[in-house]
């Protein structure tokens, strides 16, 4: 399967999405500073949720073909010191329960949005084992992706390696992502997975976003079951 994430830089690269979509064929597509008000559609794709309470949201759009929804459900988490002052996020996880008619079985697809560089790697940290939990309850035992901006450029060794405690894989992408600045560039944009594969992270090209979209290539892993 092939997902798409991408952090529009608040809204700024929306219009990008429908030649995205028509140009790399995903059957998910994950997005992160998002407006509210998203089409129903976009491609091939149909809406299965996005963040309400949110100024900077999160949303999740599926291949209805090949999926149907069970359950979306919007979560938050830990708040920064910058969610407090500046109120961008009140949810940062959007997570859907998905039966893949292709594949026979169901997945779990979530797009996540963690704090800001001005918060702590610890902060951080706890938002993504609370993200995995809720996703857990939401489908548990199945198979599970998690893709979005995880604002987490540097120490990523430790932090693969306290995924891989929980059960977890950290992938990031061939290229780095994040490129605002002249000289500050760095991977933001990773995907978190449990009962999958995934056989490659490409950074595709960059648009009007500070932020360049990534495709996940993923399968599922025969026999293997997500961590309880």
């Amino acid at each position: 399967m092939r997902v798409i994430s991408y952090n529009l830089r608040e809204n700024h690269a929306s219009g990008e999405l429908v030649g995205l979509v028509e140009r790399f064929d995903p059957d998910v597509l994950c997005l992160q500073e998002c407006a509210t008000g998203l089409p129903e559609h976009i491609g091939g794709l149909r809406l299965a949720g996005a963040t309400m309470r949110n100024r900077l949201g999160l949303a999740l759009y599926y291949r209805q073909h090949r999926f149907e929804t069970v359950a979306t459900k919007a979560f938050a988490l830990k708040k920064s010191l910058h969610d407090h002052l500046l109120a961008p996020a009140h949810e940062r996880l959007v997570g859907t329960r998905l039966v893949d008619a292709e594949a026979g079985r169901e997945i779990v697809m979530a797009s996540f949005h963690a704090a800001p560089l001005t918060a702590a790697n610890s902060l951080r940290r706890a938002q993504i084992d609370a993200a995995h939990a809720m996703l857990r309850d939401l489908g548990p035992g199945l198979p599970t992706l998690m893709v979005g901006d995880f604002n987490y450029p540097w120490f990523q060794k430790s932090l693969r390696a306290r995924m891989m405690q929980s059960g977890y894989e950290l992938s990031r992408s061939d290229t780095t992502t994040y490129a605002r600045y002249k000289y500050f560039r760095g991977h933001f944009d990773f995907a978190t997975s449990t009962g999958l594969r995934v056989d490659a992270v490409e950074t595709l090209p960059a648009g009007a976003s500070d932020h360049k979209p990534i495709l996940v290539s993923a399968a599922y892993k025969e026999g293997a079951e997500a961590a309880a």
